[in-house]
């Protein structure tokens, strides 16, 4: 450790993070041009290109010109998740609605017409068991 300074340990480190972060932001780039529905294929091929080839440049002129709609499109996903995982428990948990609510509806449904005697038995007994 004599001949490697502090200071120089710390610009190591800085640069080992800086990095870091600059592949981070390559791939969050890249995965949201192909996410995007927006664009069409060439459009997808032509910000590709751009990036790959030209990586700092492509980078930050996507940031610039479509960075904004990057951050709805990451808050529209996350959203449709949580979605997805709240309709997922409400299925699993019963549908959210008792049989009580099931009963209520059987006997409108009875009392319509729209069911006879027997089906509504049936329904019933399915309902409850």
């Amino acid at each position: 450790m004599d001949d490697y300074p502090l200071l120089n340990l710390f610009w190591t480190m800085l640069w080992l993070f800086l990095w870091v972060m600059w592949f981070f932001l390559l791939f969050k780039v890249v995965t949201d041009v192909f996410r995007d529905r927006g664009l069409s294929g060439w459009s997808k091929a032509g910000w590709l290109v751009l990036v790959l080839l030209l990586p700092y440049l492509g980078v930050f002129v996507y940031l610039i010109a479509r960075g904004r709609s990057m951050g709805e499109r990451d808050l529209k996903q996350v959203e449709a998740r949580e979605d997805a995982v709240r309709q997922y428990i409400q299925d699993a948990a019963g549908g959210g609605s008792s049989s009580a609510d099931e009963l209520s509806k059987l006997s409108t449904l009875k009392d319509k017409g729209d069911l006879t005697q027997e089906e509504f038995e049936r329904a019933k007994v399915k309902l409850l068991a």
